[in-house]
């Protein structure tokens, strides 16, 4: 058994994965509804949006879609956590994530991490870094 995540997007959840792609590395599948038989139950000018999409990150896979304008909800109550290796690494994902976005907690030492902070990314999508190193 596993636990997944799922994403839901405003429309831009082709532009999200390839920017998650540009900046973690890994690779990435994606299905519009126009290419599947959800076609017939979405508006035209949403065909090109993203049914499905699925991107491997550090062992884990993390999946999104784009939902229809009247489905989607701001994501809250979560955070999706990267426990990273280095201070170093830590830094080059946090800046990467936070152009655009909003900085929640800034990296900094707390009494469990030598580097740990809070990011909103461009998408809405709230991520944690936490450095391992010891």
């Amino acid at each position: 058994m596993k636990i997944g995540i799922h994403l839901h997007f405003k429309g831009q959840c082709q532009r999200a994965f390839e920017f998650y792609r540009e900046l973690f590395g890994g690779s990435i599948t994606m299905l519009t509804y126009g290419e599947s038989p959800a076609a017939k139950h979405v508006p035209v000018e949403f065909h090109d949006k993203v049914v499905h999409a699925s991107f491997s990150i550090f062992g884990s896979e993390i999946a999104g879609a784009d939902v229809l304008p009247d489905q989607y909800e701001q994501p809250k109550g979560f955070q999706l956590l990267l426990q990273v290796d280095s201070s170093a690494q830590a830094k080059i994902l946090f800046n990467g994530l936070s152009a655009g976005g909003e900085i929640i907690m800034p990296l900094d030492k707390t009494f469990w991490s030598p580097c740990y902070g809070i990011v909103k990314d461009q998408f809405g999508i709230s991520w944690e870094l936490n450095c391992t190193e010891t």
